[in-house]
């Protein structure tokens, strides 16, 4: 009698079991049913509107429609002009100084958030305030950490960035990180330039790892640059590891704000024996008198992205777009694709 009980009761919860799971998977089925696709929209910030123009064109849409309200005393407002509802929203933007750029990323990704956004996708193609990284001396800020904090404090709920200073600002944040390299775009150019006894330089220490990783992917030699700085953007020495004599070298930098290392490198591997001297740098900062410097130096050419607009044309200086690069990323990020093959280094 125990045991007839007992199997009934089996059977019972067994059969309760089961209907609960057809009525749950009728559920998911009606939601996945009524569920719209998100729609993805793309938008801009002001200093990157060029770039963003460039990218909304690769992705394959136009930019959505924002106006900035200025108020006398310099105080702004951007507005979205258009319903971003359960949307996925791309806003691109780097945040170099001025402070501006920055607070615009901010105000807009705070907006959409407002707006009742779905997604919020900060694409960041110049992480500014990324030197900043650590303590290098006792009671300054780590601004990069305050900048990942207030990004995510605003409502961003991915960023997508590319060549960050140092790798580790991917740690500063508690949402998903797509740090993506523009090697993927340097290397093709340097590949058609076809240079013989090519060796690859890092005008520092600290950027040894990129140019080690830039000469195994072109089988070439590395040399490094040793220096000195007396203070922030001034070089009190500077030596050279490594033999350049009769090679045509290319230094490798995530950035170049005074040119002030670029060009002395340059200029000692050219007294050193070098053959001609290139640079890439992925963001071209060129604050103070970087522009003057390059046209004096032995510096070739300066090969950069345009993750930051250009404030004046040089001869010496070519331009390699990322908006490609970033297009194909968002294309992949929207729709739940890998975009593995974007991370060469």
């Amino acid at each position: 009698m125990l045991l007839n009980i007992y199997t009934f009761k089996k059977k019972h919860k067994f059969a309760t079991q089961l209907e609960n799971n057809n009525a749950l998977s009728v559920v998911k089925q009606s939601i996945k049913m009524v569920t719209p696709n998100i729609e993805a929209k793309i938008f801009t910030c002001t200093e990157s509107r060029a770039l963003a123009e460039k990218i909304a064109e690769a992705y394959g849409s136009k930019l959505g429609n924002v106006i900035t309200s200025t108020y006398s005393d310099g105080e702004f407002q951007p507005s979205y002009e258009e319903s971003i509802r359960g949307a996925r929203i791309f806003i691109i933007g780097s945040t170099n100084p001025s402070s501006e750029n920055l607070m615009e990323m901010l105000l807009m990704i705070d907006a959409a958030k407002r707006a009742s956004a779905r997604h919020i996708t900060a694409v960041i193609p110049y992480f500014g305030w990324a030197r900043q990284d650590r303590k290098d001396k006792p009671r300054v800020p780590i601004a990069a950490k305050l900048v990942a904090k207030m990004l995510e404090t605003a409502g961003a709920t991915r960023i997508i960035t590319m060549d960050l200073h140092a790798d580790q600002i991917q740690g500063f944040f508690e949402k998903p990180v797509d740090h993506l390299f523009a090697s993927t775009i340097f290397l093709p150019y340097l590949k058609e330039l076809k240079l013989d006894n090519l060796t690859i330089a890092s005008p520092d220490m600290g950027g040894s790892k990129r140019a080690y990783a830039y000469s195994k992917a072109l089988s070439s030699d590395v040399v490094i640059c040793y220096k000195q700085r007396a203070k922030a953007n001034v070089i009190s020495h500077m030596e050279l590891i490594g033999d350049v004599t009769g090679k045509n070298v290319v230094l490798v930098d995530d950035m170049v704000d005074t040119a002030g290392t670029l060009t002395k490198a340059a200029d000692l591997m050219i007294e050193r024996g070098a053959l001609s001297v290139r640079a890439i740098c992925t963001h071209p900062i060129l604050s103070g008198n970087a522009y003057e410097r390059l046209e004096n130096s032995k510096l070739e050419e300066l090969i950069v992205t345009d993750s930051i607009p250009l404030k004046h044309t040089s001869s010496k200086i070519k331009v390699l777009s990322c908006a490609n690069l970033f297009g194909e990323v968002m294309q992949n990020v929207h729709f739940n694709k890998s975009i593995s093959s974007k991370f060469l280094m």
